[in-house]
């Protein structure tokens, strides 16, 4: 009789720690790192403490899911205080870090004569003495450039921060939303002390497409330092996934994969754009995209731009083992709004392509070309976005992302390039989260409610989606989901109503398509295209 083999299970998921707290792309570089520790997470653990029946209260209300309320209950309040102290011992390198950037935003703000800043660099403080190059723009105003590389090689960049979390979504239904509350050990998860690069992460990942054996499970959690009431045994089963991998047999195939997602394959190429790949839980089994029908190699990652729910490193590395290489937009090169995307990925061991604007790389039969994306960074000068242009078997695919349309004569100028396209897939978060959602630890200091609420991270409506449709004149038109899909809330933490305006705009947009003569639809769930 031949030894039983176990799979890791569909339901199972994982979540990357950085200090206890949900990990994206703006909390692993050092300095924007140090920014939300002391900024974010700080601040909103202070005010649990100090008043935690509010946070208990808000938390009970869908309204304010996504809003700054940790979800915890009162026997809490010691676990977030110990948190608090941690970040006191065990982040007070990072803190210094934050405060050294407060310091030098106000040493460059006193300097208003326009003449020489070199004199400056003897008063830099200690901690980012040697990682920044002071600057002038052409209005004779001080900046500075972060030296991104070295600061990765620095004691600010903090591995032994990072643990793993796990999780079983039949054991706690849906989710709780990931980026306001820090994750504690309990009854319903196992946190394992390991970063990221740690060869366990790969030889778990790879058990939901390729079993282990019970003698190799032990080995694998043999010695870990772990916490929480989930033994490691219940993540697996002997049942293999119920929705395998189909091979493509000829043409090119599109599928939605969810969110922001789509793979399109040739029988010679596979490539996954903005993956945020769901565990598929019980209640939503008929309509999420998982794991399960990934192939068996990815051979690009395409990244559109480094927002969390885009860069997502809860995919990401449970993709790793069977990833080529990832693509990725160029950033500005040191400025702390605009952390480089592929310096953090080469930490994670991730083979990187980095590209400018109109860039192509080459496909078998096909190409891949980096679009200019404008908008939906709060008038930020972030230059890591791009829409992507696949070609591939003579069909031509655009996917814009989040990208808005302040200026139609940007595709005017690349209707040449962005002709005959076969899909023409944009999101329409026409109304996004304010400025300060995403960028406000950044500032030294409190940015006014009129910007706040005139900046936020807008993505297009109907106007300016549909101005871009009528000239370019594509086959079918896909929108995103719009955080509709609810096995996403965890991330996304909207609620809509039928009037809200992203579902207006959205819903007219696909009326005035149709009035053209070009199919249209909302994307929710599972949908493939054979093209």
């Amino acid at each position: 009789m031949s030894e039983k083999l176990f799979y890791l299970k569909e339901d199972a998921y994982f979540e990357p720690l950085f200090n206890q707290w949900y990990a994206w792309s703006y909390l692993l570089p050092p300095v924007t790192g140090a920014r939300y520790i002391v900024n974010t997470h700080k601040r909103i653990m202070m005010s649990f403490v100090n008043n935690y029946e509010l946070h208990i209260s808000a938390a009970k209300e869908a309204v304010v899911t996504g809003g700054e309320f940790l979800n915890c209950s009162a026997e809490q309040v010691e676990d977030i205080q110990r948190l608090l102290t941690k970040i006191d011992t065990d982040c007070a390198e990072l803190v210094q870090l934050s405060k050294a950037i407060n310091q030098l935003d106000e040493l460059l703000a006193q300097h208003t004569s326009g003449q020489t800043i070199e004199a400056l660099y003897a008063q830099v403080p200690s901690e980012l003495s040697g990682y920044v190059e002071l600057c002038m723009d052409l209005q004779h105003r001080p900046s500075y450039r972060l030296i991104e590389p070295l600061l990765y090689k620095s004691r600010f960049y903090r591995p032994q921060l990072q643990s793993l979390s796990f999780g079983l979504i039949s054991r706690v239904h849906d989710r709780p939303f990931v980026l306001s509350t820090p994750r504690l050990p309990d009854e319903n998860h196992l946190q394992i002390g390991i970063d990221y690069n740690n060869a366990f992460v790969d030889q778990l990942c790879r058990a939901r497409e390729i079993p282990l054996k019970e003698a190799e499970i032990q080995a694998l959690f043999h010695g870990l330092n772990t916490q929480g009431g989930l033994d490691y045994r219940e993540l697996f089963s002997d049942t293999a996934p119920a929705v395998p991998y189909q091979p493509v047999n000829t043409g090119v195939r599109l599928q939605y994969t969810g969110h922001a997602g789509f793979l399109i394959e040739s029988q010679h190429v596979a490539i996954l754009i903005d993956p945020v790949i769901a565990s598929r839980g019980p209640q939503y089994a008929g309509d999420t995209f998982s794991f399960s029908e990934l192939p068996p190699k990815i051979d690009y990652i395409l990244l559109t731009h480094n927002h969390q729910d885009h860069v997502n490193l809860e995919t990401l590395l449970q993709l790793r083992y069977k990833t080529g290489k990832i693509i990725v937009p160029k950033n500005n090169g040191g400025t702390l709004a605009d952390p480089s995307i592929r310096l953090l990925l080469k930490q994670l061991q991730f083979d990187v392509i980095e590209v400018d604007e109109l860039d192509e790389i080459p496909l078998p039969a096909g190409k891949i070309t980096s679009i200019p994306f404008l908008g939906e960074h709060g008038d930020l000068n972030v230059r890591s976005k791009t829409a992507w242009l696949i070609e591939l078997a003579g069909k031509k695919c655009f996917f814009g992302a989040d990208s808005a349309n302040p200026d139609i004569n940007l595709y005017r100028h690349m209707a040449d390039v962005l002709a005959d396209i076969d899909i023409y897939a944009i999101g329409m978060e026409c109304v996004g989260a304010p400025y300060t959602w995403l960028y406000g630890a950044l500032h030294s200091k409190m940015v006014p409610k009129a910007i706040k609420d005139s900046r936020r991270l807008d993505g297009s409506d109907c106007q300016q989606a549909f101005c871009v449709v009528a000239i370019l004149k594509p086959k079918a038109v896909c929108i995103y989901a719009l955080g509709l899909e609810p096995w996403f809330k965890y991330f996304m933490g909207l609620e809509y109503e039928e009037n809200s305006k992203q579902l207006l705009e959205s819903n007219r947009m696909i009326e005035v398509c149709r009035e053209i003569g070009i199919p249209a639809e909302r994307m929710n769930g599972r949908r493939i295209f054979q093209l």
